[in-house]
C-alpha cells in the first residue's frame, strides 16, 4: 500500500469536512485502510493523532476568524463543534494561550496550525538489518502509565524516561523474580485521541510459587499494582540498535525509522502491519551486550 498517497487522501477528506462531525471509519476508508491501522500509521508518519490534527486545525481557523472580527465567540464555538462557549473557551486558551474574547485585542498573539501536506521523499539506498521471527503466545507481567500525545515523538521520550525513573521498586521486584538476564518489553495499548497507555513488562517465568498466597502469604501482583498482558502468537520484523553501553541513543533513531519501515521496507518486502502491539525490547544484561530491539508485527499482503 502507498501510505503517503492514502494518508493525503484522508487528510484532504478531513479538510473538506472539517466543520462537520467526522467519522474515523470514513476517514480511514479514504486512506484505503481499516480504522485500527490508519490511526496507528497516521501517528507514526505525522507525529500526532487524528483527533489532535482536527482539534488544532479547528482552533487555528477559529482564532483567525475571531481576530478578524468575523464572528462572535458563541458562533465560533458552535461552528467548530463545541457544545458550549465554556468548553470552547477552555480549548481555545489551551491552544492559543489566551481566551477567545481577547483574540481581537491589539498585540495579542495567536497560534496558527497549517493544513498538513505530506511531502515525504523516499530515496532508498539505506542499509537496514532485520530478521523475521514468529513468536509464540507470551504472557507479560508489569505496570503501565497513561501518556498524553502521540506515541512516536519527543513527548513519549520524556514521559517514558520519567516512568522508568519513578518505578525503580517495581523494576527491581520484576527483575529479581525473573532473573537479571530477562528483557524488558515496552508496548503501547489503549491508543486514542487523548493519549495511550505505555506498559513496561517482563517475560514469562514460573509463577507457581511467586503468586500462590498459600506459599507467600501475599499476591505480589495485586499488592504492587501489576498486571498481566497476553500477546497472541505473532510474526515480527525485528530491527535493533548497535550493541553499546547506551543503546537508548540509538533507540530513538530507530523509532524515527518507522517512517522508512512503513513506506519503503514493508511494501518492498510484501508486508503490512498486523493487528498486534508493537514492542520495544530492552536488553540490559550483560552490560557489554546492551541493545534495544523494535518488534513490528507484520503479515503478508494477500
Amino acid at each position: 500500500m502507498d501510505w503517503v498517497t492514502g494518508l493525503q487522501n484522508a487528510i484532504d477528506y478531513m479538510e473538506e469536512h472539517l466543520l462537520e462531525e467526522l467519522d474515523y471509519d470514513a476517514i480511514a476508508a479514504k486512506g484505503f485502510s481499516s480504522s485500527y491501522h490508519f490511526q496507528r500509521v497516521f501517528s507514526i508518519l505525522c507525529g500526532f493523532t487524528i483527533g489532535e490534527y482536527i482539534r488544532c486545525r479547528r482552533l487555528s481557523l477559529a482564532g483567525a476568524e475571531l481576530a478578524a472580527g468575523e464572528c462572535r465567540v458563541i458562533d465560533a464555538a458552535l461552528k467548530y463543534g463545541y457544545e458550549s462557549p465554556d468548553s470552547f473557551a477552555k480549548a481555545f486558551q489551551r491552544f492559543h494561550g489566551v481566551l477567545p474574547s481577547r483574540a481581537r485585542e491589539q498585540g495579542v498573539e495567536l497560534k496558527s496550525f497549517s493544513r498538513l501536506v505530506l511531502k515525504i521523499t523516499m530515496e532508498g539506498g539505506k542499509m537496514m538489518n532485520y530478521r523475521i521471527e514468529e513468536k509464540p503466545e507470551m504472557i507479560l507481567t508489569g505496570y503501565k502509565a497513561h501518556f498524553t500525545g502521540a506515541p512516536y515523538g519527543k513527548d513519549r521520550e520524556r514521559q517514558e524516561e520519567q516512568l522508568f525513573i519513578t518505578t525503580r521498586g517495581k523494576q527491581w521486584f520484576l527483575q529479581g523474580a525473573a532473573g537479571d538476564t530477562r528483557d524488558t518489553y515496552c508496548l503501547i495499548t489503549s491508543l486514542d485521541d487523548e493519549g495511550y497507555d505505555c506498559c513496561a513488562m517482563l517475560g514469562q517465568w514460573n509463577r507457581e510459587h511467586l503468586y500462590d498466597r498459600e506459599v507467600t502469604g501475599v499476591d505480589f501482583v495485586e499488592e504492587l499494582g501489576l498486571e498481566h498482558i497476553t500477546l497472541p502468537r505473532t510474526t515480527y520484523a525485528i530491527f535493533e540498535t548497535q550493541v553499546t553501553p547506551r543503546p537508548i541513543e540509538g533507540y530513538f533513531e530507530l523509532l524515527n525509522s518507522r517512517i522508512q519501515i512503513l513506506t519503503e521496507w514493508m511494501p518492498e518486502m510484501g508486508f503490512q502491519l498486523a493487528r498486534a502491539p508493537e514492542l520495544a525490547v530492552y536488553h540490559w544484561r550483560p552490560r557489554n551486550e546492551r541493545k534495544i530491539q523494535l518488534w513490528m508485527p507484520v503479515e503478508k499482503i494477500q
